[in-house]
């Protein structure tokens, strides 16, 4: 039996059990068998909140729409239906409407597949693990889509484009348009979020992202973020101003951290483990606007201790990137990843503090390309630099033992 907080934000409908309803302030659509699961299947128009006593059920791409406002309280789970193509599940923040998904250390936001055996009384109970699922099972149901107003570099044949169409997303749908001229437009909070077993492949060998960010701006707060296994990247950004901080990627299916269109924020304080594309693909402006990010204070863990998974590229970089390095350290390296493409038109890629543990039988030159280490880049045998990785306690990967030792 629905408890009434569910009752309050269904107003219109009367019955208690067993039947499906929807009303005129968001999706919530209508019981799902178990007690405490809500479908929800339509988009949120209105200003809604979803509590930690019930399991949400996205029921396919349910979007917050221009002024509505979705709250999510801390310890909820929201788990995505399987479904490919048009019909894979995620919950996207279109312009102009807010997310307010503020967990806690103690009580984290997760975003999981309906494959997914957790719930709320475990993670209550300080237990954040999936009872039955894999850290690498990926691609059971889509993402987390966060869309702005902030500035983008792109390009179409007729010249500079302000706003484009976030991949992923049909065109069919306005809601997937971001990018404008606000720099500072506020999409809400993340912060303490778990993104678990999402890129569902929605044609063309297309995946959705764990985190995307398109065009949001430096009004919005995100930060301490995990996502696990995602069959395409870890979080992408595509232009806008946000800064993000306290991250750990972990078993994605593609690159770990992407960055496209000229976003001109900060990552500070991340981990990376073990993505089977390039740990970071840094790419250039794709419009006449340029502008550069910075990537700093983080720790990667190229492959696993016996070699079975380990990632391309350490640093893949195109020759127009803007970005800027620093206090990076990689190991567990394995021959065949390098720092690719490290001379930047201009110099606009400086490196510093870039540390590498070397395996035995190798030297520093194996990993960089071409053999020519630039200034910034060195060898080391013990690390000076890197995450704080305290400040991850509270996730998956840490509570398995994924960063002792960091």
């Amino acid at each position: 039996m629905k408890k009434i907080t569910h009752l309050l934000l269904i107003p219109f409908c009367f019955a208690l059990v067993f039947i499906s309803c929807e009303d005129d302030k968001g999706g919530i659509g209508g019981e799902t068998g178990a007690e405490n699961e809500i479908l929800v299947e339509a988009n949120i128009s209105g200003n809604e909140v979803w509590s930690s006593n019930f399991i949400y059920i996205l029921a396919g791409r349910i979007t917050v729409l221009d002024g509505a406002t979705l709250t999510i309280e801390p310890g909820t789970v929201i788990k995505g239906q399987a479904g490919t193509g048009s019909n894979a599940t995620a919950l996207m923040v279109a312009r102009g409407g807010t997310l307010i998904a503020d967990g806690t250390a103690t009580a984290p936001i997760i975003f999981t597949s309906i494959a997914d055996e957790i719930n709320p009384e475990q993670i209550a109970a300080g237990d954040f693990k999936s009872p039955n699922l894999d850290p690498d099972i990926d691609g059971l149901w889509g993402g987390v889509i966060v869309l702005g107003k902030a500035r983008i570099s792109a390009s179409n044949s007729s010249g500079d484009v302000s706003e484009v169409q976030i991949e992923g997303i049909p065109t069919s749908d306005s809601n997937g348009l971001y990018g404008g001229n606000e720099d500072n437009d506020n999409s809400g909070i993340l912060r303490y979020i778990s993104i678990r077993h999402g890129g569902a492949n929605i044609g063309s060998g297309n995946e959705i992202n764990g985190l995307t960010l398109g065009g949001v701006g430096s009004g919005t707060t995100v930060e301490y973020i995990e996502v696990v296994a995602n069959q395409d990247d870890g979080i992408e950004w595509f232009g806008g101003t946000v800064n993000t901080s306290n991250v750990v990627v972990w078993n994605v299916g593609d690159d770990g951290i992407d960055t496209d269109q000229s976003w001109s924020g900060t990552l500070n304080n991340f981990v990376v483990i073990t993505p089977t594309g390039h740990c970071f693909e840094l790419d250039g402006p794709e419009g006449s606007y340029e502008a550069g990010h910075t990537i700093q204070n983080g720790t990667i863990i190229a492959s696993t201790d016996d070699g079975s998974r380990f990632s391309e590229h350490l640093i893949n970089l195109d020759n127009n990137s803007i970005v800027s390095l620093s206090n990076l350290y990689f190991f567990n390296l394995v021959e065949g990843q390098v720092i690719n493409r490290i001379q930047c038109v201009d110099g606009n890629c400086p490196f510093s503090g870039i540390q590498l543990l070397v395996p035995d039988g190798n030297v520093l030159e194996d990993f960089v390309y071409g053999g020519v280490v630039p200034a910034g880049i060195i060898e080391v045998s013990t690390p000076s630099v890197g995450a704080s990785s305290a400040l991850f306690a509270w996730t998956w990967a840490a509570q398995v033992g994924m960063l002792n030792g960091l």
